[in-house]
């Protein structure tokens, strides 16, 4: 028995070393690479370059929060602490 756990505790570091596992841009190549599906040529490159790249898709929803913000934000320009905080709250509760 003690062998067996001897084993497995040499075999740790191999399994956890870096080259042994899938990378992160190994995983999103693989989800890319899927998402792009049939695509071929100049329509695939773009799309992979797309997908690749590390920035993250903004939602109309997330636009429209982030346009709320900056607007609510200039309205309570000179508004400190407690005062600014229900402000703000109220604000972005607005439609």
């Amino acid at each position: 028995m003690k062998k067996l756990i001897g084993a497995a505790l040499l075999a740790l570091p191999v399994m956890f070393h870096p080259a042994f596992a899938a990378t992160a841009q190994q995983n999103k190549m693989a989800t890319c690479n899927k998402e792009a599906g049939d695509k071929k040529g100049d329509e695939r490159k773009a799309f992979m370059k797309e997908c690749l790249s590390n920035k993250p898709k903004v939602s109309d929803a997330q636009k429209a929060q982030q346009e709320k913000m900056k607007t609510c934000n200039a309205q309570a320009k000179g508004m400190k602490g407690d005062e600014r905080k229900k402000f703000m709250s109220d604000c972005l509760k607005k439609d």
